[in-house]
């Protein structure tokens, strides 16, 4: 008897969230915890676990020891990003930036209802280094870039994805972060006034960061790019300052987009049909 399309998808939809899991947990997670952040018995989370292991995408540290991700699955995304122009096109204009600001500098792409970090240049060479995960969703509510793509929509439809993402607990981030709709449309009007968005202690205590988006002629912000450090080293005098070459660095990498496919993909998704 073969499985059902029903069994089918649970079981690709349970594989896909142990990998998610497991990219957290460089260190590897034992299989009881794998169990226990998907809500699975033991056994079936083991079966998940051992054809993942199968296919190349787990391995077990030792026997009967704890699971962690092989470079398979990071090894695809580095390709698909290469072969969708990200590293040729993006990169030196990131790096540029980096070299300007001397602060982190990130690049993440709207995809659908998500904003996902895909490229990075760090800038700072000396003192206290602000850095984070790549390929994480941006939590919209709290960050520049979440606030910069926001800025680009309607009310009704940036309250839409933040809703459906959520605040996040206040603890998780900045003193400053806002915890209503009401303080978050005060705070992008703001951005749309000034043109780039700013945050000061709201993603993280004694970090700063700006962005702007990727808007390609006629069509909808296809992207943001971030400047993001320290408090004390980015002020706000100094995000003023760095606003000319974060714009233009925006606007550079929004006239270049059309030349690469997973920019173009979105550019043509998000152009109104006449």
């Amino acid at each position: 008897m073969t499985d059902s399309p029903a069994a089918a998808t649970g079981a690709v939809d349970r594989s896909l969230r142990i990998l998610e899991t497991l990219a957290g947990e460089p260190e590897g997670m034992p299989l009881a915890a794998v169990a226990g952040e998907l809500g699975l018995p033991r056994s079936a989370a083991h079966r998940l676990l051992a054809e993942l292991v199968r296919c190349g995408y787990v391995r077990q540290l030792r026997a009967q020891g704890d699971y962690a991700l092989t470079t398979k699955l990071p090894a695809i995304g580095l390709a698909f990003l290469g072969a969708a122009g990200i590293m040729d096109i993006a990169q030196p204009i990131i790096d540029r930036l980096a070299d300007t600001s001397g602060e982190l500098v990130r690049l993440a792409i709207v995809d659908g209802d998500r904003l996902t970090f895909v490229a990075k240049a760090q800038g700072a060479r000396y003192g206290l280094r602000y850095d984070a995960d790549m390929g994480i969703d941006v939590r919209l509510s709290c960050s520049a870039g979440g606030h910069a793509w926001l800025a680009t929509l309607t009310e009704e439809r940036a309250t839409e994805l933040v809703a459906r993402q959520g605040f996040g607990s206040p603890r998780e981030f900045g003193p400053r972060a806002p915890t209503t709709f009401k303080a978050l449309m005060q705070l992008l009007a703001e951005d749309r006034r000034r043109g780039w968005s700013c945050i000061v202690e709201q993603y993280a205590p004694g970090m700063t960061a700006m962005a702007a988006p990727l808007v390609p002629r006629a069509g909808a912000a296809i992207g943001v790019i971030t400047i993001a450090g320290p408090m004390q080293r980015l002020s706000p005098v100094r995000m003023e300052q760095l606003a000319p070459a974060l714009l233009a660095a925006a606007s550079e990498l929004a006239l270049s987009s059309s030349t690469s496919p997973l920019f173009a993909q979105r550019w043509r998704a998000s152009t109104p049909r006449p």
